[in-house]
């Protein structure tokens, strides 16, 4: 068996593949139960290595939505949003629609989003 170095603090994050050392081939994880390890194991020959971590897959999800996201020009015409006069910043028109952010983090405090009722511009 041939040992890899340890990971580092940013690398302990990133899942790799692994690679045979003999034949090239991808490594596979297998349980040795015997020893009660995760080792990294080639299909192909009989190659094995010590797992650098227990961890095999890592699966994240992350919110890249912004905080006006699917906000369409047509919003301005919905009758269930609240009006209000407000002068837009882009054409100068006296009314607008406005809503409530809704990106819900610890960061994000109460926004409030205007859009104009003639342009379809949005601002805070």
């Amino acid at each position: 068996m041939s040992a890899s170095p340890g990971p580092t603090s940013e690398q302990s994050k990133k899942i790799l593949f692994r690679f045979c050392s003999e034949c090239s081939n991808l490594l596979f994880p297998k349980e040795d139960k015997e020893n009660n390890q995760l080792l990294f194991a080639c299909r192909t020959c009989s190659f094995t290595e010590l797992a650098p971590s227990a961890c095999v897959m890592r699966h994240e999800i992350a919110s890249t939505v912004g905080d006006t996201a699917g906000i369409t020009q047509d919003v301005a015409q919905d009758p269930t949003l609240p009006r209000i006069t407000k002068q837009c910043p882009s054409c100068g028109e006296p009314e607008a629609v406005f809503f409530q952010s809704q990106q819900r983090t610890a960061e994000t405090g109460m926004k409030l989003y205007f859009v104009c009722c003639g342009c379809g511009n949005v601002w805070q």
